[in-house]
């Protein structure tokens, strides 16, 4: 098929995918200018930013109020008295929130089996499956999302049960991938929580395929709308923020209830995320930020690269450094073996132990790959190219990743170490931007410290706290970052990788509304820049077709 016969296909057949009416795809108004500020003021640019955090809150207390959450603790106490076990299942963003929430609930068993003879066993009761497998913490799984069959295999081959627990998270509540876990959880008689960000009404009128599981009484709702992202379609901002804000406190509240452990009250928790929120606004954390923003925009523009240093935060920082690529059309990262793939802008590291051991050290457990060979995802309706090619994504080839100590295999300018109070007293570098999160050591020549104190983190042992403050400074970070390097215009992502159907009918509408064409010229448009990408050779960054298109084309303002 032709670009342009793909582009006409695309406007045909997957009206499913047309997703423009969503909250979470819209322009937040308090950041139309964000791309402006960036230009003229980096710290302006992130308060601007921060303000839409502030729309969490009031939800988090409805939430952790409400039927829905009660029912969550009560499911996942219940869970760990009868030994069921609990999937947390998610893609993309939300995916690598359900790895992160199983390795914080792993580390919090081991701390609690210090004083509590049941708690060992507990340790294998939280399983995250991730669309892709693990393989997609450091490289997005292209199409996988877009099948609620690859969903259903891959919940099942992690030998889900009737009566265990299943928590389908997912950003805009359309998320087929995650859709299908949560139809595979009813099938098999477990008890299925379904959890996304926009209005239920919403998703109810406007997508069929969440319209069928709002509307089966056998799952659970938890409604988590926020309203738009700070950056349009972001979901890796504050749609996840409030994601491991909500299913972080019910696992924890489970937890601590089963250890015989004080559990925080609703309003507790809501007084440690405002305090938290504080901390991360406060003048001297937002001039860390700035100075750090800085530092890496003029880096990149120059050709450099960063090195990211981290211990206990080595997850926090893969997430996202990783979701940057797909976001901003940036290099992925590179297995060791590959000298032919043009090189990441960044890339993370463990100082202290080689690949294997951080790699296990990092999630708490050995890798999870998928191993599915040409039959399987034959019979599971993939597409043609898939099935005549499929993808690597084994534990072996994750391993090939190298997050160690390991000789650097290219050179970087900058070095940012990622602190954890629970971190080695010898993790600092005297070379380093330091980044504190939790800690309260001194901050070196460079860098400053984020300090979140025992308030805004309630001490809890999956220490949810530090992980939000990571979260909350390095979404801002990442973005604020491509912000003053041009690669946003207002609050949308116009150089956004178009690797699924949603991103698809994201860049189509990206180009309408920038371009002023019609929904299908500018898909076929799109179609052209992504065939146009395709054909560059191996070792080419590849440039967002959304922004090409622009470049070709021009915006309707520059027209007029």
């Amino acid at each position: 098929m032709t670009p342009e016969d793909k582009a006409r296909a695309f406007c045909e057949r997957e009206r499913a995918f047309r997703l423009g009416t969503l909250l979470t795809e819209t322009s937040h108004p308090a950041t139309r200018t964000l791309s402006q500020a960036a230009q003229e003021d980096v710290s302006a640019a992130i308060r601007m930013l921060q303000t839409v955090d502030r729309d969490l809150p009031p939800v988090l207390k409805a939430t952790l109020q409400g039927g829905g959450y009660t029912k969550l603790v009560t499911a996942l106490r219940r869970a760990l008295r009868d030994g069921r076990r609990v999937f947390v299942t998610g893609c993309g963003a939300t995916g690598r929130l359900a790895i992160l929430l199983e390795a914080c609930w792993r580390r919090a068993v081991a701390e609690l089996s210090a004083e509590h003879p049941d708690a060992a066993a507990w340790s294998d009761t939280v399983t995250s499956v991730m669309a892709g497998g693990d393989f997609a913490l450091i490289k997005s799984v292209e199409g996988f999302e877009d099948f609620p069959d690859f969903g259903r295999r891959q919940i099942a081959e992690g030998e889900l049960a009737q009566d265990d627990v299943v928590i389908a998270v997912t950003e805009g509540g359309e998320t087929s991938f995650v859709i299908g876990t949560a139809w595979e959880g009813v099938d098999r008689g477990a008890e299925v929580f379904f959890v996304y960000n926009n209005p239920t009404d919403l998703l109810r009128e406007h997508v069929q395929r969440s319209r069928e599981v709002i509307e089966d009484d056998r799952v659970t709702k938890i409604d988590l709308h926020t309203g738009p992202m700070a950056v349009a379609g972001s979901t890796r901002m504050q749609a996840t923020t409030i994601e491991l804000a909500v299913v972080g406190a019910a696992m924890e509240d489970a937890l601590l209830g089963a250890a015989d452990r004080d559990v925080p009250s609703a309003d507790e928790r809501v007084a440690a995320f405002n305090a938290l929120l504080d901390v991360v606004e406060a003048p001297d954390a937002v001039t860390v930020m700035a100075d750090l923003t800085r530092r890496e925009a003029e880096l990149y523009e120059r050709g450099g690269r960063v090195l990211y240093f981290a211990d206990t935060l080595l997850l926090d920082i893969l997430t996202d450094t990783t979701e940057r690529s797909p976001t901003f059309s940036l290099p992925a990262f590179r297995r060791r073996d590959d000298h032919v793939s043009a090189r990441s802008w960044s890339f993370v590291k463990d100082p202290g132990r080689d690949t294997a051991a951080a790699w296990e050290a990092m999630l708490g457990r050995p890798i999870r790959g998928v191993d599915w060979d040409r039959d399987v995802y034959a019979a599971m309706g993939a597409p043609g190219d898939v099935v005549a090619n499929p993808p690597a994504l084994d534990a072996a080839t994750i391993e090939k990743f190298p997050i160690g100590c390991e000789p650097e295999d290219q050179p970087s300018q900058l070095v940012v170490t990622l602190h954890s109070a629970d971190d080695p007293e010898d993790f600092a570098r005297p070379d380093a931007f330091c980044l504190r999160i939790g800690a309260s050591r001194g901050t070196g020549a460079l860098g400053g410290h984020i300090a979140v104190p025992a308030a805004a983190s309630l001490a809890g042992p999956m220490r949810l706290g530090d992980h939000l403050a990571a979260k909350l400074a390095l979404n801002t970070l990442s973005t604020a970052t491509m912000a003053v390097m041009g690669r946003l215009a207002g609050n949308w992502m116009v150089h956004v990788r178009t690797s699924n159907k949603k991103l698809i009918d994201r860049g189509v509408r990206l180009l309408v509304d920038q371009t002023g064409m019609g929904y299908e010229t500018a898909c076929i448009e799109l179609f052209r820049a992504m065939d146009h990408a395709e054909r560059l050779p191996p070792d080419a960054e590849r440039p967002s077709p959304v922004a090409w298109v622009i470049q070709q084309h021009g915006t309707a303002n520059a027209a007029e």
